[in-house]
C-alpha cells in the first residue's frame, strides 16, 4: 500500500512498505529537467546532477562513493526532459545513512571550482562521446525537427558553450529557483516503517526554496526533416509522429500499439525488417509522454545504399498496419506481455520507488495493481486500429545521420 505525506513547506513523501524483502530504495525526485532550461543555460540540471557527486562540507567525492561501496548500497541519478532524479539502493539496516546522505549532498554541496572545472571536462566527453554515438544523435535531432525552439527541443546535456558559463553561483541560483519544495518528491519502497517518514520530513520538511516563476509554454508538434552528414557506416533514420501526453485516457492503448508496431522481437517492424528481409539489426519503436505531447518514434540502422529500401518497408508495413488492422492474437499477447512486466517489476525496490516518485511528481495519483490490470484489459481490437490511423499519418518528422546526407526516397 503506497501511503502519501505532505510536508509544511509543500514537499511530498510517498512510501511503499514492502516487508518480504531486505533492501530500500530512496529517490529524491525534482519537477525540472532541460524542458526547464533556455538557451544560455541548456545543460545545467545535467551539470547539477554530477555536481552533486563531487563533495559536500563534510563529504568528499571520493568518501561518498566509498560510503556506499562500503555497505554494498548503489547510489547514482539521472535527469531527463522533465524531471531529476538522485536515488539509492541498501540493504534496509542502512536505510537512515543512505537518507542521510543524499539530504547531505541535496542540501551541502559545495561546487567548489576546482572540482567545477575536472566535472566540466567530464562533461565535455560526455557530449563528445555522444557525437560519435551516431544512433544516439539522431534522436536529439529529432527532438529538435519535433520541438524547434521549445525548450522539449533542447539536448539534455547542454553544449560545450553554455557548459563553460557554469559556476557555483549559477548552480546555486538554479537550485534556488527551481528545486523549490512543491516541485519535490521523495520516494521511499522497501523494507522500512511509516515511522520512516518522520525521518525524512525531519532533513527535508522545513527547507523554503525560490519564488521563481515556472513558464512552461505547451510545444508545437513540427513538421520537419534534419540531416546530419557524418563519417558513419550506417545511415540512422529516425520517424516522428505526434502521440500522447502522460496520463492521456488512450495511453494503454498507444502502448499496445506501440508494442505490437516495434515495442518487441515479435512486433511487425522487427519481423518484416530485420527477419523478413535482413535490411537492420536495430529496428525498434517507442512512445515518449511528457506533461501536455509526446512522441512515438520509429528507428532503425542501415548500409546508406539499403535507406530507400529501409524506407519503404518502414513505410508499407505502417500501412499494412492501417489498411488491416491488428489481430487478437497480438493483443492480447501484448497485454500479457504488459501485465507479465508489471507483475515482475514488482519484485525490485528500485523500481517500485521510480514508479511511485514519478507518479506522484508528474501525475499526483497513484493506481492500484488491480486498476492498472483493468485499463489494460479495457485495451480492445478497435481502439489500438483507431489509434493508429490517427497517429501514423503522413505528417511526421524525420531525422537521419548518415555517410552522404541524403533522405531517403519519398521524403520531401
Amino acid at each position: 500500500m503506497i501511503k502519501k505525506y505532505t510536508c509544511q513547506n509543500g514537499l511530498r513523501i510517498v512510501h511503499e512498505e514492502i516487508p518480504t524483502v531486505r533492501s530500500v530504495a530512496i529517490g529524491i525526485w525534482i519537477g525540472t529537467g532541460s524542458r526547464n532550461e533556455d538557451r544560455k543555460n541548456n545543460g545545467i540540471s545535467h551539470f547539477l546532477e554530477h555536481m552533486f557527486f563531487k563533495g559536500t562540507k563534510t563529504k568528499t567525492a571520493k568518501e561518498i562513493a566509498e560510503a556506499f561501496d562500503s555497505i554494498g548500497g548503489q547510489v547514482n541519478a539521472f535527469t531527463s526532459k522533465e524531471y531529476t532524479c538522485y536515488y539509492a539502493k541498501v540493504l534496509d539496516n542502512h536505510a537512515q545513512f543512505a537518507l542521510d546522505t543524499l539530504s547531505d549532498m541535496f542540501f551541502n554541496s559545495t561546487f567548489v571550482e576546482e572540482e567545477l572545472k575536472k566535472e566540466k571536462n567530464v562533461v565535455y566527453e560526455e557530449i563528445k562521446m555522444y557525437e560519435d554515438t551516431p544512433d544516439d544523435i539522431v534522436h536529439d535531432l529529432l527532438s529538435k525537427a519535433v520541438y524547434e525552439n521549445h525548450p522539449l527541443g533542447y539536448p539534455i546535456l547542454g553544449t560545450e558553450d553554455t557548459l563553460e558559463t557554469f559556476s557555483g553561483q549559477t548552480l546555486n541560483e538554479y537550485m534556488h529557483d527551481m528545486y523549490t519544495p512543491d516541485q519535490v518528491v521523495i520516494s521511499i519502497a522497501g523494507n522500512v516503517k511509516d515511522s520512516f517518514i518522520k525521518q525524512v520530513e525531519s532533513l527535508f520538511g522545513s527547507y523554503n526554496g525560490g519564488n521563481h516563476t515556472r513558464e512552461e509554454n505547451v510545444p508545437t508538434f513540427h513538421l520537419n526533416n534534419i540531416v546530419r552528414k557524418k563519417d558513419t557506416e550506417q545511415a540512422h533514420l529516425c520517424l516522428g509522429f505526434e502521440g500522447l501526453p502522460i496520463g492521456h485516457k488512450e495511453i494503454y492503448d498507444l502502448i499496445v500499439l506501440n508494442n505490437i508496431l516495434g515495442g518487441s522481437m515479435s512486433s511487425r517492424l522487427f519481423q518484416e525488417v530485420r527477419e523478413q528481409r535482413g535490411l537492420a539489426y536495430s529496428v525498434f519503436s517507442y512512445h515518449s509522454s511528457f506533461k501536455d505531447t509526446g512522441i512515438v518514434t520509429i528507428y532503425a540502422g542501415t548500409g546508406a545504399k539499403q535507406l530507400d529500401h529501409l524506407y519503404e518497408t518502414i513505410q508499407s508495413t505502417l500501412d499494412h498496419l492501417k489498411d488491416t488492422g491488428v489481430t487478437s492474437k497480438e493483443v492480447q499477447n501484448c497485454k500479457e506481455q504488459l501485465k507479465g512486466n508489471l507483475m515482475l517489476s514488482l519484485e525490485s525496490t528500485n523500481s517500485r520507488m521510480s514508479r511511485n516518485g514519478k507518479n506522484e511528481l508528474l501525475l499526483g495519483k497513484h493506481r492500484t495493481l488491480d486498476e492498472i490490470v483493468e485499463m489494460i484489459d479495457e485495451v480492445s481490437i478497435d481502439h489500438v486500429n483507431n489509434l493508429s490511423k490517427k497517429v501514423f499519418t503522413p505528417h511526421f518528422s524525420v531525422s537521419l545521420v548518415s555517410p552522404d546526407g541524403k533522405l531517403p526516397k519519398g521524403i520531401q
